[in-house]
């Protein structure tokens, strides 16, 4: 897309604004790192442009320090105090999902997952959120807790202007195919390649 221009116009009857401003749903996978630092570049872009932005992170232990989780949550105050920005929530699923009442260390993690899976249609279908960063999602659909198929459905036939990101390695054909824009992260160098471990700022 030189200079940001498309490079072909389909005839969908759609008028370029409408065309513009159609919401995405968008996919990072791959086997290198930054998907999920490509995806909440995204949110924070969405945030200053006074989106409601929604983090869902799978799989990560809430033992984890998140750098963006910290930011994000600052954000959120940032907006609550002066109005800048927008509203932000991040849930994370070794804690528990906040809307739920069970203890989430304890939980069973197909049966926490399938639950937070749960969360995310309730909201679609009550459009909560403009930008829903589904974290580490391609994970429990690999691992059969959840349906592709029944995410592929509820996905492209989310009502409204709701913009979905989601992150991981190995996505489902089927999920690809339904995405608006998917990137693969290829690992073209890694320090670790060398023995060298993350790094404050960098990894966390």
């Amino acid at each position: 897309m030189p200079k940001g221009q498309p490079v072909a116009v389909p005839e969908d009857g759609l008028t370029t604004r409408q065309r513009r401003n159609r919401p995405l749903l968008m996919v990072h996978t791959g086997a290198m790192k930054g998907k999920s630092t490509a995806a909440f570049g995204m949110a924070l872009r969405a945030w200053n442009q006074g989106w409601n932005i929604g983090v869902f992170q799978f799989v990560k232990s809430a033992k984890w320090k998140v750098g963006e989780e910290t930011a994000f949550k600052a954000l959120g105050s940032v907006h609550e105090a002066t109005g800048q920005g927008g509203p932000v929530e991040w849930h994370k699923m070794g804690e528990g999902w906040s809307w739920s009442r069970k203890a989430g260390t304890e939980e069973d993690h197909a049966a926490d997952a399938l639950e937070g899976w749960r969360e995310i249609q309730r909201r679609l279908a009550a459009e909560t959120h403009d930008l829903y960063v589904l974290d580490e999602f391609t994970y429990p659909m690999k691992w059969g807790w959840i349906d592709v198929d029944e995410v592929v459905e509820t996905l492209t036939g989310r009502p409204g202007r709701q913009y979905v990101v989601i992150t991981g390695r190995d996505a489902h054909p089927k999920l690809l195919a339904a995405a608006d824009l998917a990137t693969e992260m290829t690992k073209l160098k890694h320090p670790m390649d060398t023995g060298q471990k993350g790094q404050k700022g960098i990894e966390w």
